[in-house]
């Protein structure tokens, strides 16, 4: 059991690192997209787009994964 417990709480920090990236991404492109409005320039929107659903998709899968961490500890015996 401990095993598993080891190997969902590396797949949850490396989750929650990638999140932490994708995030921080995410605030630059923010950045930079502020002076520009919505659909003046298409490819710059679709790229907005792509990542907002990608960081989307991570945090859904990292809370995934933190749910995954507190479920081993809670099912450990002796608890």
């Amino acid at each position: 059991m401990s095993d598993k417990s080891g190997s969902v709480r590396n797949k949850f920090r490396s989750h929650f690192l990638i999140e932490v990236a994708l995030v921080a991404a995410l605030a630059i492109y923010l950045a930079v997209a502020e002076g520009q409005a919505v659909g003046d320039n298409l490819a710059f929107t679709v790229a907005g787009a792509g990542l907002m659903s990608l960081v989307t998709y991570w945090t859904l899968s990292t809370l995934r994964g933190g749910l995954e961490v507190i479920a081993v500890r809670v099912s450990r015996p002796g608890h």
